[in-house]
């Protein structure tokens, strides 16, 4: 009768954590060992799913990572709201990002490289006899800031493990042209992360890179319907006082009726490019800077002999040579896999052919040339 009991009890204490808040509450310093200590992410019916009140989100331009799609989500301490900046929202204390990276898999089970976008089936909830699972990295806010979290898929993909220090993969997968490549996936250590968070490198502040107004202002297919997430977030109570007028960067791989060719290449520049080569970043005395707000030709790289690349350059003579791609800095370091070249310098193990593809078909649509 004890163990009848027993038993029962562990079944619907394991059915309501299906359907529960959160279970961790981010006050102190001793995380969880492993991702479902967090409870923000709950495995059911064959199903990664979120939490109750987890929501889901997505970005016009994803960050490009050896072509893993991402399961996005943030989740708010009860009765807190994010307050609204055309930069970086103002987040509570206790707010909770995850990012979970995964592969859809092809009918021979093997991981696709393909482009990511907002796929209905993918929006909500994971399948997971559809899908590699890889990293979920977790950003919780405390009193002293932001904190990253790097949490590693087992091979059974029943959980995943906090590994301060990273790990290494070893991975096959098919390309959209149907090439085989063996590659490894890397998983960054906790200080590897403040490398890309840390916008500002004097600061070395860690903050949120994809939760801001312009990569945000989509609409995204949720359970209840497809709406704009900035409307949807103000209508659930998870951000104060939007504007009516607010930046959008285009939507990419597939753009919006419209969006011409430089402003995809300029979004696709800012969210790859700019945490680091901006002002402020750690790239600064780069003197290239890529961020969205940046307007001047030569500080975009237009014509911009290099200051410090070495080898980097590949024998080129400017960062961007207008209607020249095959002379440009950018466009080479982009394509290679040397470590003391490519950029970026951390994420990536592949090409990104179709961001490289994208950039080379804007520089040679630029007019002029670098000796007038």
């Amino acid at each position: 009768m004890r163990k009848w009991l027993l038993l029962a009890l562990t079944g619907l204490l394991a059915a309501c954590q299906q359907t529960a808040e959160p279970l961790y509450k981010p006050t102190g310093e001793d995380y969880p060992e492993q991702l479902s200590g967090w409870g923000m992410l709950q495995r059911s019916g064959g199903q990664l799913q979120l939490a109750k009140g987890v929501t889901p989100y997505d970005l016009n331009t994803p960050l490009f990572s050896d072509y893993a799609h991402k399961l996005r989500t943030v989740w708010l301490p009860p009765g807190t709201v994010a307050e609204y900046g055309d930069e970086h929202f103002n987040y509570p204390v206790g707010t909770v990002l995850t990012k979970t990276f995964y592969y859809p898999l092809d009918e021979q089970g093997q991981p696709m490289l393909v482009d990511s976008g907002t796929e209905p089936e993918f929006a909500n909830s994971l399948p997971l006899e559809r899908v590699r699972l890889m990293e979920t990295r977790v950003l919780v806010h405390q009193k002293t800031g932001w904190v990253a979290l790097p949490y590693v898929w087992n091979a059974e993909q029943t959980e995943a493990q906090l590994e301060w220090i990273g790990s290494e993969t070893p991975l096959t997968g098919t390309d959209a042209q149907g090439k085989t490549h063996r590659f490894t996936y890397t998983v960054p250590d906790a200080n590897q992360c403040l490398g890309c968070h840390a916008q500002n490198h004097v600061a070395k502040e860690l903050r949120p890179l994809g939760p801001k107004a312009r990569h945000l202002n989509k609409d995204y297919p949720y359970a209840s319907g497809a709406q704009n997430q900035l409307a949807y977030w103000q209508q659930h109570g998870l951000l104060a006082d939007v504007p009516e007028q607010v930046a959008q960067n285009t939507l990419w791989p597939t753009p919006r009726a419209g969006e011409v060719l430089a402003a995809q290449a300029r979004s696709y520049l800012d969210i790859n490019c700019g945490h680091c080569h901006n002002p402020q970043g750690a790239a600064r005395t780069s003197a290239l800077w890529l961020d969205i707000a940046t307007q001047d030709p030569l500080k975009l790289g237009m014509c911009k002999a290099p200051i410090a690349a070495g080898k980097g350059t590949g024998d080129r003579p400017v960062a961007i040579a207008p209607g020249q791609a095959a002379e440009s800095i950018l466009s080479y370091r982009m394509a290679s896999l040397d470590p003391g070249e490519m950029m970026p310098e951390l994420g990536r193990s592949l090409v990104h052919a179709e961001g490289v593809a994208l950039i080379e078909r804007w520089i040679n649509a630029m007019p002029g040339n670098c000796t007038d």
